[in-house]
């Protein structure tokens, strides 16, 4: 949200690459801050406020569904975004308040003990090396990209191509100010906590790491070829992306982060949102044949178009009002 987002190799791609991660996989976010954390030291330090910033406009979208005793809340969130970011509204504090259990896409993110040894497993390969995989132009790109962010190219050599791709779409993010911990869900969960309120997840954490490790090898390689191609203006088009989802602007999200993904590969796409929303549609179904209120806080990129946990849900009869 962000990861595979995009794969084909030009520089419209490669700026959206990210959104994946940003907007869609909780959990890449997480995974792929971790080996470039030490940039956070070398970034413009930028304070966290003391409490979340209050979007300027009218804040990003939030949907409700009802039935005779049940009420669910739907929340589009970013996974990585600056301390400074204004997305706070009266109605998700209210919401959020109101509800008596809260779900995310998974329970856990900032588990790193239980994270790292599945990426160790599941993102590494020394046996076959990213310079093999890549030519020459390709891996002087690739050295050029490590050395940037204080990485030994000799480290990335051993990533899985979905790793270092995650890995270098992050960097420039990070040296921006960009910092999960400053992410939608960690903040709410962290709220959760001190409310005791118990907290949920739709998938586990080797559930969510299986699905950015298992993409196709070709997919990997063209996720990780177009980061290189756009490497030094990573944040532009996130800042715009961004921009849009604090102002409630589901269009610009859909047509950025959802339509492109569908467009170039079908089976990424699949893979990341449709087969998930599908997922936690029946999930949802089963809370509403309960009672009381459920906060749902997942990546904005779940929550637009025609395969959009919503337009699911309508299918089978559910529907989701958006708040105004």
């Amino acid at each position: 949200m962000t990861l595979a987002a995009r794969l084909k190799s030009t520089a419209a791609a490669a700026g959206r690459t990210a959104f994946g991660a940003i907007l869609g996989v909780g959990l890449a976010a997480a995974i792929a801050f971790q080996p470039v954390q030490a940039l956070a030291q070398t970034a413009a330090p930028t304070a966290a406020p003391a409490v979340t910033p209050r979007a300027e406009g009218a804040g990003p979208a939030l949907w409700v569904i009802r039935d005779a005793d049940s009420t669910i809340y739907l929340f589009g969130t970013v996974h990585v975004l600056r301390p400074t970011t204004g997305w706070a509204t009266d109605r998700v504090d209210q919401a959020f308040d109101s509800a008596d259990q809260i779900w995310f896409e998974i329970s856990n993110p900032d588990d790193t003990a239980s994270m790292m040894p599945l990426v160790q497993r599941l993102g590494l390969s020394p046996q076959t090396p990213l310079s093999s995989l890549l030519n020459a132009e390709e891996n002087a790109d690739l050295q050029a990209a490590a050395a940037s962010i204080g990485v030994p190219a000799a480290q990335l050599d051993i990533y899985r191509p979905w790793l270092a791709g995650l890995t270098l779409s992050m960097a420039p993010l990070v040296k921006a100010g960009y910092d999960p911990t400053s992410g939608v869900e960690l903040v709410l969960k962290a709220r959760a906590e001190a409310a005791g309120k118990p907290i949920h997840g739709f998938e586990s954490l080797e559930e969510q790491v299986g699905l950015i490790a298992g993409l196709p090898d070709d997919a990997q390689l063209d996720f990780l070829r177009s980061t290189l191609e756009t490497f030094d203006n990573a944040t532009v088009e996130l800042d715009r992306l961004v921009g849009s989802w604090a102002a409630g602007d589901v269009a610009a999200i859909e047509r950025y982060a959802v339509d492109e993904m569908k467009e170039d590969n079908l089976v990424v796409y699949e893979t990341l949102l449709t087969r998930r929303n599908v997922n936690w549609a029946g999930q949802i179904q089963t809370l509403l044949d309960g009672s009381g209120t459920a906060f749902i806080a997942v990546g904005a990129a779940h929550l637009v178009g025609d395969d959009s946990v919503q337009s699911i849900l309508a299918q089978r009869g559910v529907t989701a009002t958006r708040v105004e």
